[in-house]
């Protein structure tokens, strides 16, 4: 498969975890609780893990996943943080959805979680062969 057709998969995937992503901050069905806070979680290390990989497509997906865990939990800790300009962020939906407003020990198993399928989902798309036609 060419190095511009996996960049194209690739931000077709990227596309489909941000809606998704944005799908389940609002969805309000069963366990709407769990999917806003927790299955986003989720997503989010995904929707990181495909974006550096779109931006540096050499780097392994081993070092990708590692990056991304290490500093989506150096953000978690960085909500026991409140200085004014920080907050301000906070009070956008968008400041809220990528730095996020409460720390709570429950978001690194997701954390983690989302890092192993964004692992997974990168291996995948590296190990991908072009379609053969009939």
């Amino acid at each position: 498969m060419s190095t511009r057709t996996r960049q194209l998969i690739t931000l077709a995937s990227l596309l489909i975890i941000t809606f998704l992503g944005f799908a389940g901050k609002f969805y309000r069905g069963p366990c709407a609780w769990w999917f806003n806070n927790y299955a986003v979680g989720i997503m989010y290390e995904i929707f990181w893990c495909l974006a550096i990989t779109l931006l540096w497509p050499r780097v392994s997906a081993l070092s990708v996943a590692i990056w991304v865990f290490v500093l989506t939990c150096s953000l978690e800790f960085l909500q026991l943080w409140h200085p004014r300009f920080l907050e301000v962020v906070r009070a956008t939906f968008i400041g809220r959805t990528l730095i996020g407003t409460s720390f709570t020990w429950l978001d690194f198993p997701y954390y983690l979680a989302g890092c192993l399928a964004g692992w997974f989902w990168i291996k995948c798309l590296r190990r991908a062969k072009p379609a053969t036609p009939p």
